[in-house]
């Protein structure tokens, strides 16, 4: 019992980290303002795919084609929701794109009894209704605000699709492969399916420049290499609609690093919200810690 709780707070701790990186790669993607969305998609999937496939070559444990057959399904729905997340940022705020995309909890909760027998607990639901509330909040305070766009967040309504997809198809590969070897596979698939649609965009014809390359590297390590190896590590320790849950986070955090380091405007609800969000995330991650899951 010990072991499985001391797990699961070392895998709450490493997707906890992986969140960080994920709302820093919003903020990094629309201020790489030189190239189009899929641009950025492309570049940034293909230097990500090739740091993991070389990690994993060093480590002694090089990217297996069983691996590639196990995680087809979540490189594609992962390519989908980076191309469409980044899109979306280039049409409205980087507060609306996010907290739209983090609603998929939600979904998370309503299927992970299910599809993984994983049973939340009533104040688990409630207490993820509470942070919802506070991601609307968010999304609500930022309507008429400069940058501010239906189209933009009408993308990002796509993303959750996508974004819960990959979460469902991540945890069950756990099943059959270690999640280093998901995390190459993935990245090698989302690479490949960006591509044709960056070729077709025509915007893979503006070569990035000194200054735009750093940044897709930052991108690519951080957010890319380090997020999902942390992220695919922990859901082998805690449940996935927990693991799903703590993406909340993830619109309070990137709507902060957007208003300091790219000027976006952040009214007061909009605080509110990320208050209530984060409120509801610490009571959930302090129950997890001290009761196993069932």
């Amino acid at each position: 019992m010990k072991n499985k709780q001391s797990a699961q707070k070392r895998g709450a701790l490493a997707a906890a980290i992986a969140m960080v990186g994920w709302a820093a790669s919003g903020v990094i993607a629309k201020g790489i303002t030189e190239l189009g969305a899929f641009a950025v998609v492309f570049w940034r999937m293909w230097i990500y795919a090739v740091i993991v496939i070389l990690f994993l070559k060093i480590r002694g444990t090089p990217l297996r084609k069983e691996a590639l057959r196990v995680s087809w399904r979540g490189g594609v729905s992962l390519g989908a929701d980076i191309m469409l997340f980044f899109s979306a940022l280039r049409l409205t705020t980087v507060a609306n794109a996010t907290v739209i995309g983090s609603c998929q909890p939600l979904i998370m909760l309503l299927i992970a009894g299910r599809i993984f027998g994983e049973r939340p607990r009533r104040y688990d639901w409630l207490l993820a209704m509470v942070a919802i509330g506070g991601v609307a909040t968010v999304m609500f305070g930022s309507t008429g605000v400069e940058g501010w766009s239906l189209s933009g967040d009408l993308l990002s309504v796509a993303t959750v699709v996508a974004w819960t997809l990959y979460f469902v198809f991540s945890k069950l590969s756990s099943r059959e492969i270690e999640s280093s070897q998901y995390t190459g596979a993935t990245a090698l698939i989302c690479a490949l399916f960006a591509t044709p649609f960056a070729l077709a965009s025509g915007q893979l014809f503006v070569m990035p420049s000194a200054n735009a390359w750093v940044w897709l590297f930052i991108l690519s390590i951080g957010p890319g290499f380090t997020s999902h190896m942390l992220m695919n590590w922990a859901l082998v320790r805690i449940p996935v609609w927990f693991g799903s849950t703590l993406t909340l986070a993830i619109p309070v955090t990137a709507t902060l690093m957007a208003w300091v380091f790219l000027g976006e405007d952040v009214v007061a609800l909009q605080f509110l919200g990320m208050g209530i969000v984060l409120f509801a995330l610490a009571v959930i991650v302090i129950g997890q810690s001290k009761a196993p899951q069932q």
